[in-house]
């Protein structure tokens, strides 16, 4: 069986970024508004200082130090400086009234906070002597001008759109949505508001992975509930290849004789049968679906940055947790890294197990855990790849390693799922 990381980069290395791509529709550019959660194609290179000029860290006077130290501590005031307003040069022997944010005067060289100061009339008396550049925030302290403060392949948090705007991007270049076609076969399968006849299953993981393709900002069709047999699977893996650049499935790639997604894959594609030492997940399809000639030539017309040869595939386990977990581990920085996102690991955290696992697994375990009030993991009961609650009740997954047991109090490797989700 492959481990998880063999496994792992056997898809990152196949996943070639769409950026990479000759076409100019590999990228789009829009409003810094609408580019939540995308993919920057384009570094963003700040064209000012941040802030622009000197400004005042708190409301109270800008003042010359060396007034304070040579002269009288009561100075007049000759001007209030609002924020958004230009100042007049600060003449010797007086202080300016200034504002959180305002641009210090030219000839200033500190603020004293307006808590450290007697207003009597119009002159102020100054109870701190401060240090030169005190509560100054000096021009550029933020960021230099001609500085790259957002590389290509930042996926676009709220925070790094604000940065953005903070040096007057008005738009990013972006790379296209990643488009990704899905979908389910399995007679047994029902829609929720059906009635559930008798060997009928609701479809839960219709829903989970379509979710979960959103929260990533894919551009999804979801071809529903595919019939179990072979010639209308090959039909929709051909329609799918045509459009799509990811063609995701969940169960029906194994050997059974109503399990009609592995042969269909093998002739429309190439295909390659996965187990992955992993708990729970398993089993684990990865191929590529060819494009048919007019399939392809109508993709090219709609989107030139679409290869003209063949869209991946990957089919996941039919199990919902199965499903849920391989797609985090396996989908998700597979997505990412075709979107051209820099970073597409998520980040680990090392917590202190308090629960005791005294039977170790040959393979490696994802357990579902969940923080608790002392800063340590619970455990969920039943572990089991059918209980889909466990995936609600979590925090995230522990990955511990094969042949391991895990003692209470021991620290183990956990990832949280907000680290997985998007």
């Amino acid at each position: 069986m492959l481990s998880t990381a063999d496994a792992l980069a056997t898809l990152l290395a196949a996943a070639k970024p769409l950026t990479e791509a000759a076409h100019a529709s590999a990228t789009e550019t829009l409003s810094t508004f609408d580019a939540l959660n995308r993919v920057l194609a384009v570094e963003v290179v700040s064209p000012l200082d941040v802030p622009p000029m000197h400004t005042s860290a708190m409301d109270g006077y800008a003042v010359r130090v060396a007034d304070l130290t040579q002269g009288s501590r009561r100075l007049p005031v000759s001007q209030r400086i609002p924020a958004g307003h230009a100042p007049q040069p600060l003449a010797a022997g007086t202080a300016a009234r200034i504002f959180t944010g305002a641009t210090v005067p030219p000839g200033a060289d500190a603020v004293v906070m307006q808590e450290q100061t007697e207003t009597d009339g119009g002159d102020v008396t100054i109870l701190h002597t401060p240090k030169v550049g005190e509560w100054i925030t000096a021009q550029g302290a933020d960021i230099k001008s001609g500085s790259v403060i957002l590389p290509a392949g930042t996926r676009l948090s709220p925070a790094a759109l604000g940065l953005a705007a903070s040096v007057g991007s008005a738009t990013l270049t972006v790379a296209r949505r990643v488009k990704v076609a899905v979908f389910f076969t399995g007679d047994e399968l029902t829609m929720p508001g059906e009635p559930l006849k008798p060997g009928a299953i609701y479809n839960s993981n219709r829903f989970t992975l379509t979710g979960l393709l959103r929260n990533l900002g894919c551009e999804v069709t979801d071809y529903g509930i595919v019939p179990d047999r072979l010639d209308v699977t090959r039909a929709t893996l051909r329609e799918a290849a045509a459009k799509h650049d990811l063609i995701l499935t969940s169960g029906g790639v194994s050997v059974g004789e109503e399990d009609h997604v592995r042969p269909a894959v093998e002739a429309e594609g190439r295909i390659n049968m996965w187990q992955i030492a992993m708990k729970p997940g398993k089993p684990l399809a990865f191929g590529a679906v060819r494009r048919p000639q007019d399939g392809a030539q109508t993709a090219a017309g709609k989107d030139a940055s679409m290869s003209a040869d063949e869209a991946f595939f990957i089919g996941l386990p039919g199990n919902p947790v199965s499903s849920f977990v391989t797609f985090l581990l396996f989908v998700r920085p597979f997505l990412l890294r075709l979107a051209g996102a820099a970073h597409v690991s998520p980040r680990a955290l090392s917590l202190r197990a308090d629960f005791t696992q005294a039977k170790a697994d040959r393979r490696n375990e994802f357990l579902r855990a969940r923080v608790n009030p002392a800063g340590g993991l619970d455990l969920f009961a039943n572990q089991s790849s059918a209980v889909l609650t466990s995936t609600v009740w979590g925090d995230g997954l522990i990955d511990n390693p094969p042949n391991h047991a895990i003692s209470a109090g021991e620290t183990v490797r956990f990832i949280p799922f907000t680290e997985l989700l998007y």
